[in-house]
């Protein structure tokens, strides 16, 4: 029993030692074992450029050189010049402009009489001036040339950096900037005490909004490779790769330069657009300012003269500064009475100067055409108590909420009173007052239409943003319906604006209302109208507009206009706000005629040639010019 045992032992013995001979990797027979490799590709896409409508390139990508240039202990600046191929004394020059300043001055208010007070702030210690080293901004081939003699000029050194490059020196609330690019501008504004300020005020245009679609997101990728290269799977998640989009403005580059040109150095905004796309073909925020000065690190000095400003360049005035709109309101109001029922467009009212002042000498308006030729005040004053009153005798209290209401909720479809999705980064929605305002102001039965009349001249608490004026009137163009307005009208190569630009919003007001004001609108810009000096009936163009007179109880008034041209197929709205200009009709609705001639013409009649220089520092009376 014993040997059978050991026997059998033996035989597993064999079998195994046989298995093992099999498997060893010393056997000539068996194919190696093939190694695999964990991969990792990345793909950093490149941000996209930014073009204006008709394909001129506004935005790239660029390489910038700055030379920091230390405090040496001997610079021949004569030679410096001379390498670089600047004029004598032009390195001195550029040093004493890039310094940084050495304070940032209390800012001192001035009382209604223009007297300055004395400061609020407590005074800061003021810092000393940044003089070593000092940013120097070179071109391409000034750093080429500098490098190639950097033996010859120790202690220099170069800095390169990727960032943004402007081929354009407007728009630049359009085109904005990223918060990574404007560091050194949020930066100094923080130092200044001006950060509240201008977060409050930051405006990055389409470069903040569109940020997701014209950066793009980088790739990461991780296949499992053989010895061959072939993919066998991979061994973590990926990241999709999309590349950077660019962007086509709707923007005219152009009528943009011309635009700013003729505001100047003026404060106010102009909103131009395609009524029937919602595209903004222009959009002014004056005064204005290079695109560049916040993104690039040697404009310390037009940076600090931008955050300390009274004008606020910085402010987006188009999407952020809401004003009484003034008479241009009133063809807003006739639309909602003829709606209502509350009128019929051929009402007659006198100009009753007892409930109203009237600036204008006319005869009585013997329909809604002649009321807003006239621009009559007493007659809007009218209009809107007979939809406030609807049964004279009868006035209560709570016939007064409901017609109110109901002008509310009819006023609020042209998109006022709420944020029409534009897209810049920060817009206000403006203000159209309710019941329940003159409620909590007055009580709820004690306000009576003497209270509220202001709103039918377009004062009072009513508050409209250029953007908001620009669309009133493209409503009106297209007879009832809107599209919200935007800046860009293509992302890549879709041909299309985003989805939401795309889609028709109808206002509450007929069709047949609406073009009942147009005859009115053409019949003010000629003559015996208060805008007949923007008539364009000389190169054949009609223009259908209102202009508006903001009464402004801290200087002068402020000058309205909105239009749109050709009155029967409008193709151009503008909507132009300039600051303590006085009447419309001599500054802002000769600056919108003159918009709209170079838009459909593509130049100016020779006889309106010399508006540019008049308008910049004036109105057309100021200079002699009153027909």
């Amino acid at each position: 029993m014993v040997v059978g045992k050991w026997k059998f032992s033996w035989v597993w013995l064999v079998v195994l030692a046989a298995l093992g001979a099999c498997s060893t990797p010393d056997d000539p027979a068996a194919p190696p074992e093939e190694p695999y490799f964990n991969c990792r590709e990345e793909y950093h896409p490149t941000r996209g450029r930014i073009y204006d409508r008709h394909d001129s390139l506004l935005v790239t990508n660029a390489v910038h050189y700055t030379l920091l240039l230390p405090r040496l202990p001997k610079f021949d600046s004569v030679a410096f010049n001379k390498l670089l191929g600047w004029p004598a004394g032009a390195v001195q020059a550029r040093c004493a402009a890039n310094r940084t300043p050495p304070a940032y001055p209390p800012r001192l208010l001035r009382d209604t009489a223009g007297v300055f007070l004395p400061p609020v702030d407590p005074p800061r210690p003021r810092p000393r001036w940044q003089r070593w080293p000092v940013p120097l901004t070179l071109t391409a081939p000034e750093a080429a040339a500098l490098r190639e003699k950097q033996a010859k000029w120790p202690g220099l050194t170069i800095i390169e950096q990727r960032g943004r490059g402007y081929r354009t020196r407007v728009a630049a609330p359009v085109l904005g900037y990223t918060t990574q690019s404007a560091a050194a501008f949020l930066q100094q504004a923080q130092a200044a005490g001006r950060g509240r300020y201008v977060q409050r005020l930051r405006n990055g245009g389409v470069e903040s909004y569109y940020n997701a679609l014209l950066a793009g997101h980088w790739g990461a990728y991780h296949p499992i490779t053989d010895g061959h290269g072939r993919v066998h799977g991979s061994w973590a998640a990926d990241t999709v790769y999309r590349p950077g989009q660019d962007l086509h403005l709707s923007l005219d580059v152009k009528l943009q330069a011309y635009a700013e040109k003729l505001l100047g150095e003026r404060r106010g905004y102009v909103v131009a657009l395609e009524p029937a796309t919602g595209e903004i073909l222009c959009y002014v925020s004056a005064p204005t300012y290079d695109p560049a000065v916040l993104t690039t690190p040697v404009h310390s000095r037009e940076r600090r003269n931008l955050l300390l400003s009274d004008d606020q360049p910085l402010l987006n005035r188009p999407a952020l500064l809401a004003n009484p709109p003034g008479s241009v309101f009133k063809v807003v109001n006739a639309a909602v009475a003829m709606q209502l029922g509350a009128i019929p467009a051929d009402t007659t009212f006198y100009c009753d100067q007892s409930l109203v002042n009237c600036v204008h000498d006319h005869p009585t308006a013997r329909n809604i055409t002649q009321a807003l030729k006239y621009s009559c005040n007493p007659y809007f004053y009218q209009v809107m108590r007979t939809l406030v009153n609807r049964q004279p005798g009868r006035d209560t209290c709570a016939a007064r909420h409901q017609n109110l209401a109901l002008w509310t909720r009819y006023v609020r479809s042209f998109g006022l009173d709420t944020l029409l999705g534009v897209d810049v980064t920060r817009e206000r929605p403006g203000y159209i007052p309710a019941p329940r305002h003159y409620d909590r102001l007055y009580g709820a039965c004690t306000w009576k239409y003497p209270t509220i009349a202001s709103l039918s001249i377009g004062q009072g608490e009513i508050n409209l943003t250029g953007l908001q004026t620009a669309n009133v009137m493209a409503c009106i163009a297209n007879r009832g319906w809107y599209v919200v307005p935007h800046l860009v009208r293509a992302v890549g190569n879709s041909g299309q604006p985003l989805p939401r630009f795309q889609s028709r919003h109808r206002t509450l007001v007929d069709s047949v209302h609406l073009a009942a004001l147009v005859p009115g609108m053409v019949a003010a810009m000629q003559r015996g109208g208060t805008a007949s000096l923007a008539n364009l009936s000389d190169v054949g163009i009609t223009v259908a507009g209102k202009t508006g007179t903001v009464q402004n109880d801290e200087g002068d008034d402020h000058a309205a206009f909105a239009g749109f041209a050709p009155a029967d197929k409008p193709q151009i709205v503008v909507a132009v706000y300039i600051e303590n200009a006085g009447f419309g009709g001599l500054s802002a609705a000769p600056f919108g005629a003159l918009l709209i001639e170079k838009y459909l013409r593509g130049k100016i009649a020779p006889k309106r040639k010399r508006w540019d220089w008049w308008l910049r520092c004036g109105d057309l009376a100021s200079q002699g010019q009153d027909e």
